[in-house]
């Protein structure tokens, strides 16, 4: 694969080529913690005309762009988007997150689900991710991202976000071949829908496996890596040198099996030291992380030097630097800007 410097930085450190600092973006930059956000909320007040107007979900987009330049530009969105596309009806309410409006919980819905159309199902999509590649050209990497099977299949069977996971983990242990099918129409649908973000513009993606760490290692290596994997492999079919990153919400336990699921990049939340990681994972996997949010309360100097120690620890090849998980709502915008100007001065040695 031909290396190519005009490329932006945060796709050529995603491939694993020498760069001479580590590319910097946030999960959740675009949001509430930004005034601009907010404005434009009281505009817009549901998420999904937010999300789903192009012109809107491009602003938004487009804001932390504006203010802090960051390395990666992320399509402003939500992981249970395509849902409907698929046949499951639902809404996303403000502060609440998803709501199903008819959890999936029996053989016939799971047989009524169909593959995803995005062209049809999302026409929103191509506009916000063509337009993001405009305007940024080669400044910064535009991310598409998606949910993975799990994940949306414990929205689609428990109706909601939830503390203990019963009704999916109900399925799973008692009636586990409809849980299978579904995670394997996700699992289909999710792969079309990576290619097709990639097709309009998307340069890197992103699959948040968020609820997968609510799962037992042998559970975990039952409803969640195989269909991983499975959305992986099919994506790398047709886009082999699209990198692809995997995100799963308390992960510290399952650092050694994300690596198997065929991404290219994992992501390693703060409570994992980072050094730690990349013992564990091993010199070929490259990682993104692994900032604790709550950091971005403290003093620019406590800022600068928990920034500092984990690129350290990251090494200087195949690291995105990142929060472990999205930024906070009430985090000050000037420590967001701070964690970007100190992020970017970083050079690595030669």
């Amino acid at each position: 694969m031909g290396v190519s410097s005009n490329d932006p930085l945060l796709l050529r450190a995603a491939r694993g080529e020498q760069v001479d600092r580590p590319p910097v973006w946030m999960m959740r930059q675009a949001g509430r913690y930004m005034k601009a956000y907010r404005d434009l909320r009281e505009k817009y007040p549901s998420f999904r005309e937010r999300s789903e107007i192009p012109d809107v979900a491009i602003a938004v987009s487009l804001q932390p762009w504006r203010a802090f330049q960051p390395d990666g530009v992320i399509l402003f969105s939500d992981i249970v988007t395509p849902l409907p596309g698929m046949g499951i009806d639902m809404d996303i309410a403000e502060g609440k997150g998803p709501i199903i409006f008819n959890p999936i919980r029996t053989q016939q819905q799971v047989d009524q689900l169909h593959l995803l159309e995005p062209d049809t199902a999302l026409p929103f999509i191509k506009p916000i991710l063509t337009s993001l590649r405009e305007e940024v050209g080669n400044q910064s990497t535009v991310l598409g991202f998606v949910g993975a099977p799990w994940t949306l299949a414990a929205y689609a069977v428990e109706g909601k976000g939830s503390k203990t996971y019963s009704v999916i983990k109900n399925m799973a242990f008692s009636d586990p071949s409809i849980l299978h099918q579904l995670l394997k129409k996700f699992a289909e649908s999710i792969a079309v829908y990576v290619r097709y973000q990639i097709d309009c513009g998307a340069q890197v993606v992103q699959m948040f496996d968020s609820w997968a760490g609510q799962l037992s290692p042998q559970d975990y290596d039952t409803f969640a890596v195989p269909y991983q994997k499975m959305v992986f492999d099919l994506v790398k079919q047709t886009h082999p040198n699209t990198p692809l990153i995997l995100l799963v919400t308390g992960s510290a336990g399952l650092l050694e099996r994300m690596a198997t699921s065929g991404a290219d990049i994992i992501t390693v939340d703060w409570t994992v030291d980072m050094a730690d990681a990349r013992t564990r994972l091993g010199e070929n996997i490259k990682v993104q992380g692994n900032l604790d949010p709550g950091v971005l309360f403290g003093s620019q100097d406590f800022i600068r030097d928990r920034v500092i120690d984990t690129v350290r620890k990251a090494g200087n090849w195949g690291h995105i630097l990142n929060l472990g998980h999205g930024v906070l709502p009430e985090t000050p915008e000037d420590n967001v800007r701070f964690f970007f100007e100190t992020a970017k001065q970083i050079t690595y040695l030669p």
